[in-house]
């Protein structure tokens, strides 16, 4: 734990005892800890109030405070972004399997019970008196000493089938198995179709976050084998050369990091499409209708899956394609989109031009605006948008460099 992170809890506890509050850490935050990981960041529960206690602490380190009062929980930001989560100690019932659980305040051993597996199910306390006290009532030191994932009762994937995804997911970052007894309610769970009632939204929830870890291949294979990827899509399956695609993905990811313009902002939606490319526009279609993914990622993806081979196949063409005709191309296209052009290039030739156009032709613009083709005496109609287009292309490929080129270039398309 960093010096930061020391003092931190170190003044949420004292803060806690001044409101006569038990208060723990909890979570992955006590188990990255045991881990010798660093967590960015912390969550803290406490017996009480715990929007009441974020508010003091928000005030006494100067952050910012969200509640979320219907969960008694908040979220406090800090100046330096650290963030600490604050939550009630709570307890949670399941009317019926995948459903949303019904909430209510409770002990700090309900909200540990409630929780996914025994490595997260570990508290350590902060108050003055016994701070720095490891709270482990289901042996969760003993799992993480043993890299083995464990759920704490029979029924967990029962209450919660996302938390199969989230064990598959966890098993791939942290190196861990699922010992034999939780595998095997996970695989009764697969038979039982329990995943199948989650909520599209719930459901695309659990393949974001896999698809944001380092490297989502191993999750998604390990999904792959436990025949858990059909509730995602009946049609999608896990081979290797999907593997090979992934590393393909973020190499070119990669690349895009390091350049000026940096990496996509959905680094997600990347994988998303490079996880479908080898299903059929129908089957891509159902799977985001199954996922509720959001109009705009629709869109996105489509675009990705309908042009890409085309694309390409343009780019590839000799002699080598002139900057407006790769601006041409691609104009319009997310930026998800050319990342993963960038990762199905088929030769450096093509990868450079991709990148050439995030980083060079992307943003180029005109000085001649229509204003001046109007004050140049030009009619308004569909002749600005030719002649517009006519003068980016000239821009795009060094033909014009300044207004006073455009401008020459204007009088003559004029005479046209």
């Amino acid at each position: 734990m960093s010096a930061r992170g020391f003092i931190l809890l170190q003044t949420a506890g004292r803060l806690a005892d001044e409101m006569g509050l038990p208060a723990y850490a909890v979570g992955g935050f006590v188990r990255d800890l045991l881990m010798s990981k660093t967590s960015a960041d912390i969550d803290v529960v406490v017996e009480g109030d715990g929007i009441a206690f974020a508010k003091l602490v928000g005030r006494e380190l100067d952050g910012t405070v969200q509640a979320h009062h219907a969960f008694g929980t908040a979220t406090i930001t800090l100046p330096d972004e650290l963030t600490l989560d604050v939550a009630t100690a709570r307890s949670e019932t399941y009317a019926q399997p995948a459903a949303l659980p019904q909430v209510v305040s409770g002990s700090i051993m309900q909200d540990l019970f409630r929780r996914d597996f025994t490595v997260n199910a570990m508290a350590i306390r902060l108050n003055a008196r016994r701070f720095g006290e490891l709270v482990d009532l289901f042996g969760g030191q003993r799992d993480v000493q043993a890299r083995r994932l464990r759920t704490l009762h029979a029924k967990s994937f029962l209450d919660d089938p996302t938390r199969i995804f989230r064990a598959v997911r966890l098993e791939a970052r942290l190196g861990f198995r699922m010992d034999g007894e939780t595998l095997r309610h996970c695989v009764e769970a697969g038979r039982q179709d329990l995943p199948g009632h989650l909520s599209g939204q719930r459901l695309c929830n659990e393949l974001r976050l896999i698809l944001l870890e380092a490297q989502p291949e191993k999750a998604l294979a390990r999904l792959g084998v436990l025949k858990l990827l059909r509730f995602v899509h009946p049609k999608l399956i896990w081979t290797s050369g999907m593997a090979r695609r992934f590393e393909m993905v973020r190499a070119a990811v990669d690349r895009c990091r390091k350049m000026e313009t940096g990496g996509p902002h959905n680094l997600w939606l990347v994988y998303f499409m490079a996880l479908v490319e080898g299903l059929t526009p129908n089957a891509v279609q159902d799977m985001m209708q199954r996922l509720a993914l959001p109009a705009r990622d629709v869109g996105q993806v489509m675009a990705g899956h309908g042009r890409a081979a085309t694309i390409l196949r343009g780019l590839a063409k000799r002699p080598a394609p002139k900057p407006s005709a790769i601006y041409r191309a691609l104009d319009g296209l997310a930026d998800e989109t050319v990342c993963l052009l960038i990762a199905r290039a088929s030769s450096e030739a093509v990868r450079k031009r991709l990148l050439d156009y995030r980083s060079q032709y992307r943003d180029v613009k005109l000085s001649v605006t229509g204003a001046d083709l109007k004050a140049l005496g030009l009619t308004p109609g569909p002749a600005y948008k030719k002649i517009l287009t006519r003068l980016l292309d000239a821009r795009l490929d060094g033909v014009v460099r300044s207004k006073a080129d455009e401008l020459k270039l204007v009088a003559k398309l004029a005479r046209l």
